[in-house]
Protein backbone atom coordinates (compact mmCIF):
# COMPACT_ATOMS: atom_id res chain seq x y z
CA UNK A 1 0.00 0.00 0.00
CA UNK A 2 1.02 3.78 -0.86
CA UNK A 3 1.32 6.05 1.21
CA UNK A 4 -1.49 7.87 -0.95
CA UNK A 5 -3.81 5.20 -0.20
CA UNK A 6 -2.69 5.00 3.32
CA UNK A 7 -3.96 9.13 3.76
CA UNK A 8 -6.80 8.54 2.08
CA UNK A 9 -7.81 5.62 3.95
CA UNK A 10 -7.49 8.09 6.85
CA UNK A 11 -9.41 10.48 5.59
CA UNK A 12 -12.04 8.69 5.03
CA UNK A 13 -12.04 7.35 8.07
CA UNK A 14 -12.44 10.88 9.87
CA UNK A 15 -15.13 11.66 7.52
CA UNK A 16 -17.42 9.18 9.49
CA UNK A 17 -17.70 7.65 12.91
CA UNK A 18 -14.99 5.36 13.30
CA UNK A 19 -15.94 2.41 14.59
CA UNK A 20 -13.85 -0.26 16.24
CA UNK A 21 -13.59 -3.32 13.92
CA UNK A 22 -12.47 0.40 11.59
CA UNK A 23 -9.82 1.60 13.48
CA UNK A 24 -8.57 -1.67 13.96
CA UNK A 25 -8.33 -2.74 9.86
CA UNK A 26 -6.85 0.82 9.45
CA UNK A 27 -4.22 -0.17 12.17
CA UNK A 28 -3.16 -3.42 10.36
CA UNK A 29 -3.40 -1.95 7.23
CA UNK A 30 -0.50 0.62 7.99
CA UNK A 31 1.12 -2.65 9.81
CA UNK A 32 1.24 -4.41 6.34
CA UNK A 33 2.45 -0.93 4.83
CA UNK A 34 5.34 -0.69 7.29
CA UNK A 35 5.95 -4.08 7.31
CA UNK A 36 6.54 -4.41 3.20
CA UNK A 37 8.91 -0.96 3.66
CA UNK A 38 11.49 -2.20 5.65
CA UNK A 39 11.67 -5.37 3.31
CA UNK A 40 11.11 -3.70 -0.09
CA UNK A 41 14.54 -2.03 -0.77
CA UNK A 42 16.56 -4.78 -0.22
CA UNK A 43 19.44 -4.63 -3.34
CA UNK A 44 22.25 -7.15 -3.23
CA UNK A 45 25.68 -5.78 -3.99
CA UNK A 46 26.40 -6.31 -7.65
CA UNK A 47 29.77 -6.77 -7.65
CA UNK A 48 32.58 -6.63 -9.98
CA UNK A 49 32.57 -9.95 -11.96
CA UNK A 50 34.26 -10.93 -14.94
CA UNK A 51 32.66 -11.88 -18.15
CA UNK A 52 33.66 -15.37 -18.11
CA UNK A 53 32.27 -15.37 -14.16
CA UNK A 54 29.03 -14.14 -15.22
CA UNK A 55 29.35 -16.99 -17.94
CA UNK A 56 29.61 -19.59 -15.35
CA UNK A 57 27.25 -18.26 -13.17
CA UNK A 58 24.60 -18.48 -16.02
CA UNK A 59 25.64 -21.78 -16.66
CA UNK A 60 25.39 -23.38 -13.61
CA UNK A 61 22.13 -21.62 -12.96
CA UNK A 62 20.42 -23.10 -15.82
CA UNK A 63 22.03 -26.62 -15.12
CA UNK A 64 20.44 -26.62 -11.45
CA UNK A 65 17.10 -25.63 -12.66
CA UNK A 66 17.02 -28.82 -14.35
CA UNK A 67 18.27 -31.22 -12.09
CA UNK A 68 17.26 -29.80 -8.62
CA UNK A 69 16.00 -33.03 -7.28
CA UNK A 70 12.31 -32.39 -5.34
CA UNK A 71 13.57 -32.46 -1.15
CA UNK A 72 15.02 -35.27 -0.48
CA UNK A 73 14.76 -37.51 3.08
CA UNK A 74 16.95 -36.56 5.94
CA UNK A 75 20.80 -37.51 4.95
CA UNK A 76 20.70 -39.01 8.61
CA UNK A 77 18.22 -41.38 7.67
CA UNK A 78 19.26 -44.56 5.81
CA UNK A 79 17.68 -43.81 2.49
CA UNK A 80 18.30 -40.25 2.91
CA UNK A 81 21.58 -40.63 3.04
CA UNK A 82 21.37 -43.18 -0.09
CA UNK A 83 19.72 -40.37 -1.48
CA UNK A 84 21.98 -37.67 -0.91
CA UNK A 85 24.72 -39.32 -2.39
CA UNK A 86 23.27 -40.52 -5.92
CA UNK A 87 22.68 -36.63 -6.05
CA UNK A 88 26.25 -36.33 -5.44
CA UNK A 89 27.12 -38.25 -8.08
CA UNK A 90 24.87 -36.29 -10.65
CA UNK A 91 26.37 -33.24 -9.39
CA UNK A 92 30.00 -35.14 -10.25
CA UNK A 93 28.77 -36.19 -13.81
CA UNK A 94 28.40 -32.54 -14.64
CA UNK A 95 32.13 -31.91 -13.26
CA UNK A 96 29.85 -29.36 -9.92
CA UNK A 97 30.80 -31.44 -6.94
CA UNK A 98 34.34 -29.38 -6.52
CA UNK A 99 34.26 -26.31 -8.98
CA UNK A 100 37.65 -25.63 -7.74
CA UNK A 101 39.75 -28.37 -8.00
CA UNK A 102 42.08 -29.48 -10.81
CA UNK A 103 40.00 -30.77 -13.50
CA UNK A 104 41.93 -34.97 -13.32
CA UNK A 105 40.35 -35.28 -9.80
CA UNK A 106 36.71 -34.13 -10.73
CA UNK A 107 36.57 -30.07 -11.32
CA UNK A 108 37.07 -27.56 -12.82
CA UNK A 109 39.79 -25.37 -12.14
CA UNK A 110 37.73 -22.86 -11.06
CA UNK A 111 38.90 -19.96 -8.94
CA UNK A 112 37.60 -19.16 -5.28
CA UNK A 113 35.51 -16.69 -6.62
CA UNK A 114 33.46 -19.15 -8.94
CA UNK A 115 33.14 -21.39 -6.47
CA UNK A 116 31.58 -19.36 -4.59
CA UNK A 117 29.03 -17.66 -7.52
CA UNK A 118 28.62 -21.77 -7.73
CA UNK A 119 27.66 -21.61 -3.87
CA UNK A 120 25.34 -18.73 -4.50
CA UNK A 121 23.00 -20.55 -7.28
CA UNK A 122 23.28 -24.07 -5.60
CA UNK A 123 21.51 -22.61 -2.78
CA UNK A 124 19.29 -20.08 -4.15
CA UNK A 125 18.09 -22.75 -6.13
CA UNK A 126 17.01 -24.74 -3.40
CA UNK A 127 19.67 -27.88 -3.68
CA UNK A 128 20.04 -30.43 -1.37
CA UNK A 129 22.70 -30.25 1.13
CA UNK A 130 25.91 -31.60 0.54
CA UNK A 131 26.91 -35.07 2.45
CA UNK A 132 29.89 -35.14 1.22
CA UNK A 133 30.82 -31.46 2.56
CA UNK A 134 33.47 -33.32 5.68
CA UNK A 135 35.75 -34.50 3.02
CA UNK A 136 35.24 -31.89 0.16
CA UNK A 137 34.93 -28.63 1.96
CA UNK A 138 37.01 -29.91 5.28
CA UNK A 139 39.58 -32.90 4.42
CA UNK A 140 40.40 -32.04 0.17
CA UNK A 141 42.03 -28.47 1.58
CA UNK A 142 44.51 -30.05 4.13
CA UNK A 143 45.03 -33.36 1.33
CA UNK A 144 46.15 -30.74 -1.27
CA UNK A 145 48.18 -28.88 0.98
CA UNK A 146 49.76 -31.80 2.66
CA UNK A 147 49.41 -35.13 0.55
CA UNK A 148 51.28 -36.91 -1.70
CA UNK A 149 50.34 -37.33 -5.34
CA UNK A 150 49.50 -40.70 -4.91
CA UNK A 151 47.04 -39.64 -2.42
CA UNK A 152 45.72 -36.67 -4.02
CA UNK A 153 44.77 -39.50 -6.96
CA UNK A 154 43.43 -42.17 -4.86
CA UNK A 155 41.04 -40.50 -2.63
CA UNK A 156 40.23 -37.01 -4.08
CA UNK A 157 38.01 -38.49 -7.31
CA UNK A 158 35.98 -40.98 -5.33
CA UNK A 159 35.59 -37.55 -2.62
CA UNK A 160 33.98 -35.75 -5.48
CA UNK A 161 31.54 -38.77 -6.96
CA UNK A 162 30.42 -39.29 -3.21
CA UNK A 163 31.92 -43.23 -3.21
CA UNK A 164 33.51 -42.26 -0.24
CA UNK A 165 31.99 -40.05 2.36
CA UNK A 166 34.09 -38.98 5.00
CA UNK A 167 33.14 -38.57 9.21
CA UNK A 168 35.07 -36.07 11.30
CA UNK A 169 36.71 -37.45 14.11
CA UNK A 170 38.59 -34.44 16.30
CA UNK A 171 36.37 -34.40 19.32
CA UNK A 172 37.01 -36.78 22.50
CA UNK A 173 34.86 -36.84 25.59
CA UNK A 174 37.81 -34.97 27.21
CA UNK A 175 38.93 -33.20 24.52
CA UNK A 176 36.40 -30.91 22.55
CA UNK A 177 37.40 -26.95 21.75
CA UNK A 178 40.86 -27.93 23.73
CA UNK A 179 41.24 -30.14 20.78
CA UNK A 180 45.03 -30.70 21.92
CA UNK A 181 43.96 -32.30 24.87
CA UNK A 182 42.97 -35.47 23.39
CA UNK A 183 44.40 -39.53 24.52
CA UNK A 184 43.49 -41.64 21.53
CA UNK A 185 46.93 -42.87 20.21
CA UNK A 186 48.47 -44.73 17.41
CA UNK A 187 51.22 -47.17 17.84
CA UNK A 188 53.60 -48.13 15.19
CA UNK A 189 52.99 -51.70 13.90
CA UNK A 190 54.56 -53.50 10.76
CA UNK A 191 54.34 -50.96 7.75
CA UNK A 192 51.64 -48.72 9.54
CA UNK A 193 50.15 -47.92 12.73
CA UNK A 194 47.36 -49.19 15.31
CA UNK A 195 44.94 -46.64 15.85
CA UNK A 196 43.25 -46.80 19.69
CA UNK A 197 40.75 -44.62 20.98
CA UNK A 198 37.46 -42.57 21.52
CA UNK A 199 35.71 -39.97 19.40
CA UNK A 200 32.92 -38.13 19.85
CA UNK A 201 30.69 -36.03 17.96
CA UNK A 202 31.49 -37.25 14.85
CA UNK A 203 29.63 -35.58 11.91
CA UNK A 204 28.53 -37.98 9.28
CA UNK A 205 29.73 -41.37 10.94
CA UNK A 206 26.22 -43.13 11.36
CA UNK A 207 26.74 -44.00 7.60
CA UNK A 208 30.36 -42.69 6.52
CA UNK A 209 32.87 -45.10 4.95
CA UNK A 210 35.80 -43.43 6.11
CA UNK A 211 37.03 -40.82 8.39
CA UNK A 212 40.16 -38.37 9.71
CA UNK A 213 41.02 -37.42 12.57
CA UNK A 214 44.17 -36.80 15.57
CA UNK A 215 45.83 -39.56 17.20
CA UNK A 216 48.90 -39.16 19.70
CA UNK A 217 52.14 -40.66 18.42
CA UNK A 218 54.58 -39.01 20.95
CA UNK A 219 55.10 -36.62 23.43
CA UNK A 220 52.27 -34.31 24.96
CA UNK A 221 49.58 -31.29 24.16
CA UNK A 222 50.00 -30.03 20.39
CA UNK A 223 53.35 -32.21 20.01
CA UNK A 224 53.41 -35.25 18.79
CA UNK A 225 50.09 -35.34 17.19
CA UNK A 226 49.49 -37.04 13.47
CA UNK A 227 46.69 -37.00 11.10
CA UNK A 228 45.24 -40.07 9.90
CA UNK A 229 42.51 -41.12 7.39
CA UNK A 230 41.01 -44.24 8.25
CA UNK A 231 38.29 -46.67 6.80
CA UNK A 232 35.43 -47.05 9.59
CA UNK A 233 35.27 -50.67 8.75
CA UNK A 234 36.36 -52.30 11.70
CA UNK A 235 35.61 -49.23 13.75
CA UNK A 236 32.86 -49.73 16.67
CA UNK A 237 29.84 -46.85 15.21
CA UNK A 238 27.59 -45.55 18.02
CA UNK A 239 25.49 -43.12 16.53
CA UNK A 240 24.24 -40.06 18.93
CA UNK A 241 20.38 -38.93 18.51
CA UNK A 242 19.67 -34.94 18.15
CA UNK A 243 17.07 -33.04 19.37
CA UNK A 244 14.86 -34.49 16.42
CA UNK A 245 16.07 -38.27 16.86
CA UNK A 246 17.96 -38.81 14.23
CA UNK A 247 21.67 -39.49 14.23
CA UNK A 248 23.49 -36.86 12.83
CA UNK A 249 26.95 -37.82 15.10
CA UNK A 250 28.04 -40.35 16.39
CA UNK A 251 30.40 -41.74 19.14
CA UNK A 252 33.55 -44.09 17.17
CA UNK A 253 35.45 -46.40 19.14
CA UNK A 254 39.16 -47.50 17.68
CA UNK A 255 40.72 -50.82 19.42
CA UNK A 256 43.93 -51.34 16.99
CA UNK A 257 42.52 -50.76 13.76
CA UNK A 258 45.64 -51.27 11.50
CA UNK A 259 45.81 -48.48 9.00
CA UNK A 260 49.04 -48.49 6.49
CA UNK A 261 51.73 -45.53 6.36
CA UNK A 262 49.98 -44.10 3.29
CA UNK A 263 47.02 -43.27 5.38
CA UNK A 264 49.23 -41.23 7.50
CA UNK A 265 48.24 -37.23 6.02
CA UNK A 266 51.77 -35.14 5.94
CA UNK A 267 54.94 -35.83 8.19
CA UNK A 268 54.61 -38.13 12.00
CA UNK A 269 54.42 -35.61 14.59
CA UNK A 270 52.99 -32.85 12.22
CA UNK A 271 49.25 -33.19 12.46
CA UNK A 272 48.60 -30.01 14.90
CA UNK A 273 49.92 -28.05 11.95
CA UNK A 274 47.77 -29.57 8.99
CA UNK A 275 44.61 -29.73 11.58
CA UNK A 276 44.96 -26.10 11.89
CA UNK A 277 44.27 -25.68 8.11
CA UNK A 278 41.54 -28.15 8.32
CA UNK A 279 39.37 -26.12 11.18
CA UNK A 280 40.90 -23.34 9.27
CA UNK A 281 38.12 -24.06 6.46
CA UNK A 282 35.86 -25.05 9.09
CA UNK A 283 35.55 -21.97 10.88
CA UNK A 284 36.22 -19.86 7.27
CA UNK A 285 35.60 -19.65 3.68
CA UNK A 286 34.69 -22.94 3.08
CA UNK A 287 32.35 -24.82 5.10
CA UNK A 288 29.67 -22.23 5.44
CA UNK A 289 29.45 -20.28 2.41
CA UNK A 290 27.65 -17.24 2.20
CA UNK A 291 25.52 -18.57 -0.42
CA UNK A 292 23.57 -20.99 2.04
CA UNK A 293 22.64 -17.68 4.62
CA UNK A 294 22.23 -15.39 1.28
CA UNK A 295 19.29 -17.96 0.43
CA UNK A 296 18.44 -18.54 4.51
CA UNK A 297 17.82 -14.39 4.34
CA UNK A 298 15.73 -14.33 1.13
CA UNK A 299 13.15 -16.86 2.54
CA UNK A 300 13.27 -14.92 6.01
CA UNK A 301 12.32 -11.53 3.99
CA UNK A 302 9.58 -13.46 1.94
CA UNK A 303 8.19 -14.67 4.90
CA UNK A 304 8.09 -11.15 7.11
CA UNK A 305 6.46 -9.79 4.00
CA UNK A 306 3.01 -12.27 4.65
CA UNK A 307 3.27 -11.76 8.70
CA UNK A 308 2.34 -7.75 8.50
CA UNK A 309 4.43 -7.19 11.82
CA UNK A 310 6.42 -4.15 11.55
CA UNK A 311 8.64 -4.93 14.09
CA UNK A 312 9.92 -8.97 12.78
CA UNK A 313 10.12 -7.13 9.36
CA UNK A 314 12.84 -4.97 10.63
CA UNK A 315 14.37 -7.74 12.07
CA UNK A 316 14.37 -9.63 9.02
CA UNK A 317 15.80 -6.70 6.78
CA UNK A 318 18.29 -6.70 8.89
CA UNK A 319 19.32 -10.38 8.96
CA UNK A 320 19.64 -10.03 5.18
CA UNK A 321 21.73 -7.12 5.37
CA UNK A 322 24.12 -9.12 7.72
CA UNK A 323 24.25 -11.52 5.07
CA UNK A 324 24.83 -9.53 2.69
CA UNK A 325 27.63 -8.35 4.70
CA UNK A 326 29.10 -11.66 5.16
CA UNK A 327 28.56 -12.39 1.53
CA UNK A 328 31.03 -9.40 0.85
CA UNK A 329 33.18 -9.95 3.41
CA UNK A 330 33.52 -13.77 1.85
CA UNK A 331 34.62 -12.45 -1.46
CA UNK A 332 37.20 -10.13 -0.01
CA UNK A 333 38.65 -12.95 1.68
CA UNK A 334 38.74 -15.10 -1.29
CA UNK A 335 40.54 -12.49 -3.43
CA UNK A 336 43.02 -12.19 -0.50
CA UNK A 337 44.19 -15.64 -0.73
CA UNK A 338 43.85 -15.77 -4.22
CA UNK A 339 46.59 -13.00 -3.57
CA UNK A 340 48.68 -15.37 -1.44
CA UNK A 341 47.20 -14.26 1.68
CA UNK A 342 46.43 -17.10 4.48
CA UNK A 343 42.97 -16.96 6.46
CA UNK A 344 44.61 -18.22 9.77
CA UNK A 345 42.89 -17.12 13.17
CA UNK A 346 40.70 -14.73 11.21
CA UNK A 347 38.54 -17.83 10.17
CA UNK A 348 37.09 -17.84 13.88
CA UNK A 349 35.69 -14.12 12.92
CA UNK A 350 33.87 -15.47 10.46
CA UNK A 351 32.64 -18.46 12.68
CA UNK A 352 31.32 -16.07 15.19
CA UNK A 353 29.52 -14.19 12.59
CA UNK A 354 27.88 -16.99 10.23
CA UNK A 355 26.49 -19.40 13.47
CA UNK A 356 24.94 -16.22 15.14
CA UNK A 357 23.42 -15.15 12.34
CA UNK A 358 21.92 -18.37 11.11
CA UNK A 359 20.76 -18.99 14.48
CA UNK A 360 19.18 -15.15 14.83
CA UNK A 361 17.56 -15.86 11.53
CA UNK A 362 16.26 -19.17 12.50
CA UNK A 363 14.52 -17.99 15.47
CA UNK A 364 13.36 -15.01 13.87
CA UNK A 365 11.46 -17.31 11.57
CA UNK A 366 10.23 -19.33 14.53
CA UNK A 367 9.04 -16.32 15.56
CA UNK A 368 7.04 -15.30 12.18
CA UNK A 369 5.51 -18.92 12.03
CA UNK A 370 4.30 -19.45 15.42
CA UNK A 371 2.72 -22.91 15.73
CA UNK A 372 2.61 -23.61 12.15
CA UNK A 373 6.64 -23.37 12.63
CA UNK A 374 6.64 -27.62 13.33
CA UNK A 375 5.44 -28.46 9.76
CA UNK A 376 7.83 -26.50 7.94
CA UNK A 377 11.64 -27.25 6.95
CA UNK A 378 12.15 -24.08 9.02
CA UNK A 379 11.84 -26.29 12.66
CA UNK A 380 14.77 -28.52 11.33
CA UNK A 381 17.17 -25.48 10.43
CA UNK A 382 16.26 -23.95 13.59
CA UNK A 383 17.07 -27.03 15.79
CA UNK A 384 20.71 -27.53 13.53
CA UNK A 385 21.25 -23.63 13.94
CA UNK A 386 21.32 -24.41 18.06
CA UNK A 387 24.36 -25.99 17.65
CA UNK A 388 26.23 -23.46 15.00
CA UNK A 389 28.05 -21.42 18.31
CA UNK A 390 29.44 -24.76 19.50
CA UNK A 391 30.34 -26.68 16.96
CA UNK A 392 33.86 -26.12 14.93
CA UNK A 393 34.70 -24.78 18.34
CA UNK A 394 32.91 -22.93 20.77
CA UNK A 395 32.07 -19.27 19.89
CA UNK A 396 33.73 -18.07 23.52
CA UNK A 397 36.84 -19.99 22.03
CA UNK A 398 36.86 -17.93 19.09
CA UNK A 399 36.33 -15.15 20.38
CA UNK A 400 39.42 -15.58 22.64
CA UNK A 401 41.26 -16.65 19.69
CA UNK A 402 39.73 -13.22 17.72
CA UNK A 403 41.78 -11.36 21.09
CA UNK A 404 44.93 -12.60 21.35
CA UNK A 405 45.90 -13.70 17.67
CA UNK A 406 44.27 -11.20 15.73
CA UNK A 407 44.10 -7.84 18.01
CA UNK A 408 47.42 -9.06 19.84
CA UNK A 409 45.03 -8.25 23.53
CA UNK A 410 46.86 -9.92 26.49
CA UNK A 411 45.79 -13.07 27.65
Amino acid sequence: MTRTALSASASSVESRSSSPRTVTRLVRCAASWRANQACARLVRVDLDFSPAERDFRAEVRDWLSTHVPERLPSMDTPEGFAAHRAWERVLAGARLSAVSWPGRYGGRDASLIEWLIFEEEYWAAGAPARVTQNGIFLLAPSLMRSGTPEQLDRWLPRMARGDDVWAQAWSEPEAGSDLAALTSRAEPAPGGWLLYGHKTWSSRAAYATHGFGLFRTSGTRHKGLTYFLFPLDDVTVRPIAQLDGLPGFAELFLDGVYVPDSMVLGEVGEGWRIAMATTSSERGLTLRSPGRFLATADRLVALARTAGDPVLADRAARCWVEAEAYRLHTFGTARRIMAGAEIGSAASMGKVFWSELDLRMHALAMELLGDRAGETPWLDGFLFSLAGPIYAGTNEVQRNIIAERVLGLPR
